[in-house]
C-alpha cells in the first residue's frame, strides 16, 4: 500500500478507538487522537497528494498579540478583524492569490473563510488563526487544528508575553514535530529590542528551535490600523520569496512533512499505551465482578452443604413429613398415597411432601437473594475503587448495589425448575425396574423430597447409616431410602441434584453479574489497540 493509503488506515484505526472508561490517561489520549486525526486529514494526506500546492503559513499566537494586525499589514488591506475585545478571531480567515482559490475551495483546511487578494503571490496562503490561549475552548482547539495543518508557523508574541507558558507549549510541539517556524516579536520597546530579542533567541535555541527565523517589530503607532511598511517589509519579502522560489518552498514543505510523519511514532505509541490502560481497566472491572459472583456462588454452595437451610420451617416440615409416618405408609401401600391425593383434593390442604418442598423453595430463594445482594454490594464497592469504575456506577450506586428488578421472580423459577428436575431424576431412576417403578408411582413426590433434603444435609451426607438433618433428632433410616433406590443410588441422586443446583445458581448469578459487565460494552479491546499499532508500523514502513 502507498503512504497515503497507510495513513488513511491509520487514521481510521486511531479514530475508532473507544474511550469509555475514565482512566488517568484518557483525556490526554482523546486530545492526542483528535490531533493525529486532524493532522492526517488536514495536512498529511492533502500535502502528500499535492506536493506542489501553495505553501500554507498559519499565523498564530497569544491573545492580543497582534496576529490580525500583522496579517492585514502584510497584505496592505483589512481582510481580518482586529480589535480590543477578546476573543476577536472567531472564523479564521484564509487568504490566497486568486489563482490558488481552487486549492482551498474544496475545504482542504476547515473551517475557514477563504478570501482572495492580488496582494499575495501564487504559491502562498496565509491563515489568521484564533488565539492559542483563548478563553473559548473551541477557539483554542481550532487554533491547534490549524497549526497542525500548516506548512509553516508564523508565531506572533509580544515583548510582554513571550515567556508565557501556553505559547511555549505549542512551540515545543512545533519542535517535536519538526515544523518550520518563524517568530514575530511584536510591540517591543525600541530601547529594549536588542536585549529582549537576545533572550528570546536563547529560549528558542534551548527549546530546539534555533533554526527558527525571528523578526522584531518595534512598538510604534499604527497607520490606518496597519503597521508601518518598513516594519513588515522584511517578513513580507521573506514570505514572497518562498512563494517565488520553488526549491525554498519545497524545502519548507519537506521539513514540516517529514517532521509530522516522524512524530506519529511517538504520538501513536502514547495513544496505544492509553488504549492498553483502557483494556487493563476493563479487565480489572470484569475480574472484580467475576470474583464477587464466584464468592456468591461459593456461599450458596456452602449454605447448601452445611445444612443451615435445614432449620426452622424446613426442619418443622421435615419432622412432620417423616415423623407422622405418612411417607413410610405411602411407600408401603399405594392406598396411603392415594388417600393423600384424595384428601388434598377434597380439603384443599397440601400434603406433607408439598409443605416440605415449599419450605425448601423459600429457604433456597432466601439463600440465593442474600448471596446475590452481597455480590452486588461487593462489586459496587470494588468498582468505585478501580480506574474507570467510579464513573460507571456514579449515580446508580443504590440501584446496582442490590439485586435487579427481575431477580425475585428468576430465583423462584430457578428453585422450582430445580425441584422439578429432582423429581424427574427420581422418576428416571425407577424407570425399567418393575417393583421400584410401582413404589415410585405411589411416592415420587415423597422420594423426591427426601432427595432434596439429602442435598441440603450436612457434608457427611448419606455416607453413614442415616441422614441427620441440621442437628434434629428425627432421622430417616438408610433402609427407607434403600427400599426405593438402594444406598448407592440415593447418594448418586443427591450428588446429581446438588450439581444441578450449582449450575442453576451460577446461571442466575451470571445474569446478575451481567448488569455490571453490560456497562463495559464497547470498551477498547486488545485487538483494537493491536490494530492501531499494526497500522502505525505499516505507515512507518511505507514512509521508508
Amino acid at each position: 500500500m502507498t503512504l497515503p493509503e497507510e495513513l488513511d488506515r491509520l487514521r481510521d484505526r486511531v479514530d475508532a478507538l473507544p474511550w469509555r472508561l475514565a482512566t488517568p490517561g484518557r483525556d490526554g489520549a482523546v486530545r492526542a487522537v483528535r490531533s493525529v486525526v486532524d493532522q492526517v486529514e488536514d495536512y498529511l494526506l492533502p500535502r502528500l497528494r499535492d506536493l506542489d500546492a501553495p505553501l500554507l503559513a498559519v499565523v498564530g499566537g497569544s491573545t492580543g498579540a497582534g496576529k490580525s494586525t500583522l496579517v492585514n499589514s502584510l497584505l496592505g488591506e483589512q481582510v481580518s478583524t482586529a480589535g480590543v475585545l477578546r476573543p476577536t478571531t472567531r472564523t479564521p480567515v484564509l487568504v490566497c492569490a486568486p489563482a490558488d482559490r481552487g486549492t482551498f475551495a474544496d475545504g482542504r483546511v476547515l473551517p475557514v473563510q477563504v478570501t482572495v487578494t492580488p496582494a499575495l503571490p501564487p504559491g502562498l496562503a496565509l491563515v489568521d488563526a484564533p488565539d492559542v490561549d483563548s478563553v473559548v475552548e473551541s477557539n483554542r482547539d481550532l487554533a491547534g487544528q490549524l497549526l497542525a495543518a500548516a506548512d509553516l508557523w508564523v508565531f506572533v508574541t509580544t515583548a510582554a508575553r513571550y515567556a508565557d507558558a501556553v505559547p511555549w507549549d505549542l512551540l515545543r510541539t512545533a519542535a517535536d514535530r519538526g515544523t518550520a517556524l518563524a517568530v514575530v516579536l511584536d510591540r517591543v520597546p525600541p530601547e529594549a529590542a536588542e536585549e529582549i530579542a537576545a533572550d528570546l533567541t536563547g529560549m528558542l535555541a534551548r527549546a530546539g528551535l534555533g533554526a527558527a527565523r525571528l523578526w522584531v517589530v518595534p512598538e510604534v503607532p499604527l497607520r490606518d490600523g496597519l503597521l508601518p511598511e518598513e516594519q513588515v517589509a522584511p517578513l513580507r519579502g521573506w514570505l514572497h520569496g518562498l512563494a517565488a522560489d520553488a526549491g525554498a518552498r519545497a524545502e519548507v514543505v519537506r521539513q514540516t512533512l517529514a517532521g509530522a510523519l516522524a512524530s506519529l511514532d511517538e504520538r501513536i505509541a502514547g495513544i496505544a499505551a492509553a488504549g492498553d490502560e483502557q483494556v487493563a481497566a476493563a479487565a480489572a472491572l470484569r475480574t472484580a465482578a467475576d470474583a464477587a459472583t464466584a464468592r456468591a456462588a461459593a456461599s450458596v454452595d456452602e449454605g447448601v452443604r452445611s445444612g443451615t437451610l435445614l432449620r426452622g420451617e424446613v426442619l418443622a416440615r421435615w419432622q412432620e413429613f417423616v415423623g407422622t409416618g405418612e411417607w413410610m405408609r405411602s411407600l408401603q401401600a399405594g392406598i396411603g398415597r392415594l388417600r393423600d391425593r384424595v384428601t388434598a383434593a377434597v380439603t384443599g390442604r397440601t400434603t406433607p411432601a408439598e409443605d416440605l418442598a415449599g419450605a425448601l423453595e423459600s429457604g433456597v430463594e432466601h439463600l440465593l437473594r442474600s448471596a446475590a445482594e452481597t455480590a452486588a454490594e461487593e462489586t459496587v464497592t470494588a468498582w468505585r475503587a478501580l480506574p474507570g469504575g467510579a464513573a460507571l456506577v456514579a449515580g446508580r450506586e443504590r440501584e446496582l448495589a442490590t439485586v435487579g428488578p427481575g431477580f425475585t421472580e428468576a430465583a423462584g423459577r430457578t428453585v422450582r425448575d430445580w425441584q422439578g428436575a429432582v423429581l424427574e431424576l427420581v422418576r428416571g431412576e425407577g424407570a425399567g425396574k418393575r417393583t421400584r417403578a410401582r413404589v415410585l408411582s405411589w411416592g415420587v413426590n415423597g422420594a423426591g423430597a427426601v432427595v432434596m433434603v439429602a442435598v441440603f444435609a450436612q457434608t457427611a451426607g448419606l455416607s453413614g447409616a442415616e441422614v441427620a438433618v441440621a442437628g434434629g433428632t428425627t432421622v430417616v433410616g438408610q433402609r427407607v431410602l434403600e427400599a426405593v433406590f438402594g444406598d448407592s443410588a440415593v447418594r448418586q441422586l443427591a450428588d446429581r441434584a446438588r450439581r444441578d443446583l450449582d449450575e442453576r445458581t451460577e446461571a442466575l448469578l451470571a445474569a446478575e453479574r451481567a448488569r455490571f459487565t453490560e456497562l463495559l460494552a464497547g470498551t477498547a479491546s486488545t485487538e483494537d489497540v493491536a490494530a492501531v499499532r499494526a497500522a502505525a508500523e505499516a505507515t512507518a514502513r511505507a514512509r521508508g
